[in-house]
């Protein structure tokens, strides 16, 4: 039994009824010229057939109600295929409205610890002819980054290409990144932290200097308390909304900053929006957390959690955009010049103090009595560059579904596709009334990014 490490057994130890801790993602997709009514059925009866299935699809909890499980991965030698691979229908009249809610309550439910924890599923009925797939992996398993990195595995840029892989499939081995292997001994895991530790004092020296001398870096427990950071029930709901990626580029490239950046600036001002509307806007501005991959752009291996975590102040407090898009930059680069001086493990290890007040969060009382560490976190993975195919069928749009935590109760996560930005926003049912009404927001800030800029 291979021992799990230490990052990705957390996700099971943390999770509960009201805190699932999985990754998802809505995939739209365009059929094939002549395709018939069958199409789906036929495609997914092909699919079950297929023997091509990564080995991390096999995974499971040694024991999956004990804590000891959490421990060790057991292999699934007697997988029941379609189980895990769903077709549904929706109901009508077939909207986008209607894929989005039931988006929404897929991703509320846990995933079964005593099989293999991932589920797909091909969704028909949409009335624009088009077809679905949503996808659901424990994060214990990928990350965010690590799923998209996959699921672009499984297409092709050939629309001819009618021999494309299974969603849990790949192109011939993958390979494991020595890098990435979980330690096979305790003995190997001892000694990993070890080392990994070693390096902690001269990073927290270099913390210091940054975050005292000119008060330049964005630390923990700098956020104030918002109507995003309370305790969360277990249901979600999720919106998801596509913008020209030439939009955001043009205003990067006006304003001299990243598109990363702009980005961070479209959501810091349909936050600001939103929670003007809903009479909730601190005079302090919002804390986002914004991952980073710590995996080199070679690495092979698509599995397992590999993050550090930067800190940016999102200048809500700013009504002028073109102030919070230069005060979101400042912050960002602050943050990436402290991490470029860093090894990646020290990285790793610093990134961890900036998430691990989240730690003690399922304490009663921690959230409602405590600053949060940070707002929200609002990530950016990179996707597809080009039109890409499934099996003949052409992507439309990869909408992000994410994991809260008590705290909080908001999600932004975004994926490059094409020529598009496709937004994907995980909210706590309970908490954040309207969800939908932030891609409203997201618009107008876009509008008025070109407005600040000198594009409109």
């Amino acid at each position: 039994m291979p021992m799990m490490p230490v990052t990705d057994s957390m996700f099971l130890m943390v999770e509960t009824r009201e805190h699932p801790m999985h990754v998802g993602g809505l995939q739209l997709f365009r059929k094939p010229d002549g395709a018939g009514e069958d199409y789906l059925r036929e495609l997914r009866r092909s699919l079950l057939e297929s023997d091509n299935m990564r080995s991390v699809f096999r995974r499971r909890p040694s024991r999956p109600v004990n804590t000891v499980g959490n421990l060790h991965w057991s292999t699934e030698t007697d997988l029941e295929l379609d189980y895990h691979f769903r077709h549904s229908a929706l109901p009508q009249p077939g909207r986008i409205r209607e894929l989005l809610e039931l988006a929404s309550r897929w991703h509320s439910t846990l995933l079964d610890r005593h099989r293999p924890l991932w589920e797909f599923h091909l969704i028909e009925g949409l009335r624009d002819g088009r077809f679905a797939m949503y996808s659901k992996i424990h994060h214990s398993l990928m990350d965010g980054i690590s799923a998209v990195r996959h699921m672009q595995g499984t297409l092709s840029d050939d629309p001819a290409d009618l021999d494309c892989p299974p969603p849990w499939g790949s192109r011939g081995e993958t390979g494991r990144s020595r890098s990435n292997r979980a330690p096979s001994s305790l003995f190997d895991a001892a000694g990993k932290t070890f080392g990994q530790l070693t390096g902690i004092a001269p990073a927290a020296a270099k913390v210091a200097r940054e975050a005292f001398r000119e008060h330049r870096l964005t630390l923990p427990m700098q956020a104030p308390r918002t109507m995003l950071n309370v305790p969360i029930g277990g249901a979600r709901r999720f919106a998801a909304q596509s913008w020209p990626l030439e939009r955001v580029r043009a205003i990067a490239t006006a304003a001299g900053t990243s598109r990363n950046d702009v980005v961070l600036a479209m959501c810091a001002g349909a936050l600001r929006d939103y929670l003007i509307e809903q009479s909730a806007l601190p005079d302090a501005p919002l804390v986002a957390m914004v991952p980073v991959s710590l995996r080199r752009r070679d690495a092979q291996e698509a599995t397992g959690n590999n993050l550090g975590a930067l800190l940016c102040n999102l200048a809500t407090d700013l009504p002028d955009p073109a102030d919070r898009l230069a005060g979101i930059s400042a912050s960002m680069s602050n943050g990436k010049k402290l991490f470029s001086q860093l090894s990646p493990l020290q990285t790793l290890l610093l990134s961890g103090i900036n998430v691990a007040a989240l730690g003690v969060s399922p304490i009663p009382g921690v959230v409602s009595n405590t600053r949060p560490p940070f707002n929200l976190v609002i990530s950016n993975v990179p996707g597809p560059r080009t039109q890409m195919y499934w099996n003949g069928a052409a992507l439309d749009g990869i909408y992000p579904a994410s994991v809260l935590l008590d705290g909080q109760a908001l999600n932004i996560t975004l994926t490059s596709n094409g020529d598009n930005l496709d937004f994907g926003i995980t909210g706590c049912r309970r908490s954040v009334p309207h969800l939908q009404r932030i891609l409203t927001h997201l618009d107008t800030a876009l509008a008025e990014l070109e407005g600040a800029t000198g594009l409109r």
